[in-house]
């Protein structure tokens, strides 16, 4: 069979009627610039990009020099094209315009230029996840309310994961897909179409050093877990935790299991640790059009109604099974509380 190539699964897409020219440009540019920050990150130290750049971001977060040059690959690709009316990312307190003397176009794109990026210096798999939303129709100069969209009207949600290959997993609502770069010819090819998330799963990522800051439903879920066959649930499950969001998260999309960064005594005050408009809506986007679930322990994380540009929630996603119980845990509680 023919290999199918991104640029031509985007042409399918659009002459199905899933997404329009611009959106289909908005992708390609955005692909090509992952493909660009793939390079850096490649390069490792003989590239000089890796340690700290000496800045925080908007979050108060120490950035790695990566964070800082994948921000500028990504703005400075996506300043010239037409497709976007502006952009966001979670290294910057505001939206970024488009500059004047440049065409704008309908969209709004939301990324995370490198996540997972602590674990850079150390060579383990890192990513960038973005998001793509409407401009409303009579907005010309987009400010960071027109962004506070629910995650139920993105148009489009994909990650890059930069490891042993270089992967591209997309959606526009009609499916998840995933591309593989073929570094010989420089070009995303379909390697995974209409991926499928197992309902069920014995496996389970979660940062258990936090356990003691959980609250209960949570404690009591992992708990049930961790009895294996001697508890509840009657069989033993293993725990993954690659503390790179777009590692776990594709382990989950790749052979199935539950990802949770749940709510705790540290972060509580902030409302969670994840962004809802940069990590949690894309990712639960591309998981649910995988037949997976998204949740923050309470709701759909897509029916969350953004309050602000740097929102953060707890995340629970991956096979459907495991994250409705860890979530009727959170509701029984609430509910017992009154």
């Amino acid at each position: 069979m023919k290999p199918v190539s991104l640029i031509q699964f985007l042409i399918e897409e659009r002459r199905a009627g899933h997404i329009n020219t611009e959106l289909s440009l908005l992708i390609e540019v955005v692909a090509r610039a992952c493909k660009r920050i793939g390079v850096a990150t490649g390069k490792g130290a003989l590239g000089g990009v890796l340690g700290a750049a000496g800045t925080d971001n908007v979050q108060g977060e120490a950035q790695k020099k990566l964070d800082v040059i994948s921000n500028e690959i990504l703005l400075e690709a996506n300043a010239w094209g037409g497709h976007l009316a502006a952009c966001a990312s979670e290294e910057m307190e505001d939206p970024q315009p488009i500059p004047d003397m440049y065409p704008k176009g309908q969209h709004l794109l939301l990324f995370d230029p490198l996540d997972g990026s602590s674990n850079i210096d150390v060579n383990i798999s890192v990513g960038t996840i973005f998001s793509v939303l409407r401009c409303p129709d009579d907005v010309t100069e987009p400010k960071a309310e027109h962004f506070l969209q629910p995650g139920t009207t993105q148009l489009a949600a994909g990650y890059v994961v930069y490891g042993p290959s270089t992967l591209l997993v997309l959606t526009f609502g009609h499916g998840t897909h995933e591309f593989t770069l073929d570094r010989e010819i420089g070009s995303f090819t379909l390697s995974r179409r209409d991926i499928r998330i197992p309902e069920q799963t014995g496996e389970f990522a979660i940062n258990m050093s936090n356990q003691r800051h959980w609250e209960a439903p949570m404690q009591r879920y992992i708990g049930e877990l961790l009895a294996g066959n001697d508890g509840p649930r009657g069989r033993d499950f293993n725990m993954r935790w690659v503390a790179s969001m777009v590692a776990d998260v594709h382990r989950i999309v790749t052979r199935g299991g539950v990802f949770f960064y749940p709510l705790d005594a540290k972060i509580k005050s902030k409302g969670g640790k994840l962004r809802l408009m940069y990590e949690a809506n894309p990712m639960a986007f591309i998981v649910e059009q995988a037949g997976g679930a998204a949740t923050t322990g309470r709701e759909r994380i897509m029916e969350v109604q953004p309050t602000g540009l740097h929102q953060r929630v707890p995340v629970f996603l991956g096979s459907s099974q495991e994250v409705e119980q860890a979530t009727r845990y959170h509701r029984e509680a609430d509910n017992a509380q009154g």
